[in-house]
């Protein structure tokens, strides 16, 4: 029987190139796609794959939060980051969150298999130029940082302030999340006293600064 991916990238040349890649594999098989961070969730709870190829700059909700979610609500789908990003604190925070594994896009049909199939093993991958020796260094490295004021937010609060850095308003991000506009104001209120926020801009420069969005688009 065939393992079960799922793709996740806001580029559709990508995910193609990532479908067409995977179907010269018997033993893997494509089972959806999203384009969109919103997305991702519940495609995940109704499909139900194996594994999760995940991009960690999309819109909706950036690769981070995608992977918080998908771990506490599909324990069983393992995640691997498919990303442009070669800095371990992207690496890093991906492991720490839950991630099985992280390759670089500019890796080969080979890298990406092998993850694959090592994160359907249950073991971490890191796809060169990437190492272990590499991501321990940065890890005694920051040691001593501290307490990331990011975490404090609960997850609609994250989601509230993912959609309102690209400058969503109260009324699109209530549509995009359920919820009332009324709700939205509190989410955003608290996530801006707990991040220390005064204005949109600051909002928009913070999410910029945290990596949450891209700094320009693709």
């Amino acid at each position: 029987m065939s393992a079960t991916v799922l793709l996740a990238d806001d580029h559709h040349l990508v995910r193609q190139g990532l479908r067409a890649l995977l179907q010269t594999e018997p033993d893997l098989e494509v089972v959806g796609e999203a384009a969109d961070g919103l997305e991702v969730l519940p495609l995940v709870e109704r499909l139900r794959p194996q594994v999760l190829l995940l991009d960690l700059m999309m819109p909706g909700l950036n690769g981070l939060e995608v992977i918080r979610q998908v771990v506490q609500r599909a324990p069983r789908t393992c995640v691997l980051v498919v990303s442009m990003h070669a800095d371990y604190a992207h690496v890093a925070e991906c492991l720490r969150l839950g991630a099985s594994g992280y390759v670089l896009k500019e890796a080969g049909q080979t890298v990406l298999v092998r993850a694959i199939r090592e994160a359907l093993a249950g073991r971490p991958f890191l796809g060169p130029p990437l190492s272990n020796a590499g991501l321990q260094s940065y890890r005694e490295q920051v040691k001593s940082t501290p307490l990331d004021l990011y975490e404090t937010l609960t997850t609609r609060e994250r989601e509230v302030l993912h959609l309102a850095a690209e400058s969503a308003t109260n009324q699109e991000i209530s549509q995009r999340l359920h919820i009332s506009p009324r709700t939205v104001e509190t989410h955003r209120a608290n996530l801006m006293r707990k991040l220390g926020l005064a204005t949109q801009y600051d909002l928009i420069r913070y999410a910029l600064t945290r990596g949450l969005v891209p700094f320009a688009p693709d």
